[in-house]
């Protein structure tokens, strides 16, 4: 970590102050950007100096083809870990639901910030819900998550790839390619665009993927002057809710080609954890579901608990 100096008090016995000098790599999406500006609002109020490093990743670059065809998420997040590896970046901002699940060796997730609205959010400029589309109507999803989701509520649907930064999805969605589209809340919501939502599905109906509507904060495990500053920041109730679904998605192979939802709550020091599963091939296949629910004040507990889910998956022969 970089630092500068500020005379406490003007005159030959002055004495200095260390300011901390923190860089954050981010994409440069207006929604990571935001994510970016937010984080440097929040370490700013604590007495840092905080610049941000805008950065074009591979998988802003490649919108032809779906991520589980070309390297998933982790495509998001590979350039902002070399700036951090060459020390060009202290911190990396990504949506949780973005990052790989297993770290690579020598980083680490060191701080989750608390979440805003975790569910899908269905987007149309003619349909007000999703009941209300005519057979066969073409809906926008590139996540094989929401497409099996969306074929367990309307088996008739015409699922079609859509791809690209949430401005660009909704151009599409606004010139007529699409009869609506389904995005997540959190991020329309933190730009701004709540008014596009037509309509929040349950989660009952479209259960959320792990991590979303959460905050990620990447570093390097050396970097534990870096983690400290981050330490009061972090959320303790989204941490262990995220840390649930996260250990179904790693125990299941997790990634963007896995069709995987994973989505906990905290009551009290009650973990309510529920996932499922399903077959983007077989557009007759069930979804598979599972639910855990046990007491968990710690981040292993709640590993623990997703194991327990994920073992109920596999039971049922998901994956």
């Amino acid at each position: 970590m970089l630092a500068s100096t500020r005379p406490l008090i003007d005159g030959p016995w002055s004495l200095v102050l260390s300011t901390p000098h923190l860089t954050i790599a981010t994409r440069e999406s207006r929604l990571a950007l935001w994510q970016a500006h937010h984080m440097q609002d929040l370490l700013r109020a604590r007495g840092c100096q905080v610049d941000i490093l805008g950065m074009t990743t591979q998988g802003d670059q490649i919108l032809d083809r779906s991520l589980s065809k070309v390297g998933g998420k982790g495509l998001f997040v590979k350039e902002l870990e070399v700036a951090l590896e060459e020390g060009r970046a202290d911190l990396a901002v990504h949506s949780l639901k973005d990052v790989p699940m297993d770290m690579p060796p020598g980083f680490e997730l060191a701080c989750v910030m608390e979440r805003e609205d975790p569910r899908d959010a269905w987007v149309s400029s003619r349909y007000a819900k999703l009941q209300d589309l005519p057979l066969g109507a073409v809906v926008g999803t590139s996540s094989l998550r929401r497409t099996v989701l969306l074929r367990a509520l309307r088996p008739d649907l015409q699922i079609e790839p859509l791809r690209g930064n949430l401005d660009t999805r909704l151009r599409k969605l606004d010139e007529g390619q699409y009869a609506g589209i389904v995005l997540a809340a959190a991020g329309l919501k933190r730009l701004g665009m709540a008014d596009r939502i037509r309509h929040i599905f349950d989660v009952t109906e479209m259960l959320p993927a792990a991590g979303q509507g959460a905050l990620g904060i990447e570093i390097r495990e050396a970097r534990g002057d870096v983690r400290s500053i981050l330490a009061p920041l972090a959320h303790h109730t989204t941490w262990l809710a995220v840390a649930a679904e996260r250990a179904v998605s790693r125990a299941m192979g997790g990634s963007c080609s896995m069709p995987l939802a994973a989505h906990a709550v905290l009551h009290g020091d009650v973990l309510d954890l529920h996932a499922a599963w399903g077959n983007p091939d077989n557009t007759e296949a069930p979804l598979v579901r599972a639910h855990s629910q046990g007491e968990v004040t710690t981040l292993e507990e709640a590993e623990a608990l997703g194991l327990s889910a994920a073992r109920q998956l596999r039971a049922q022969g998901a994956g």
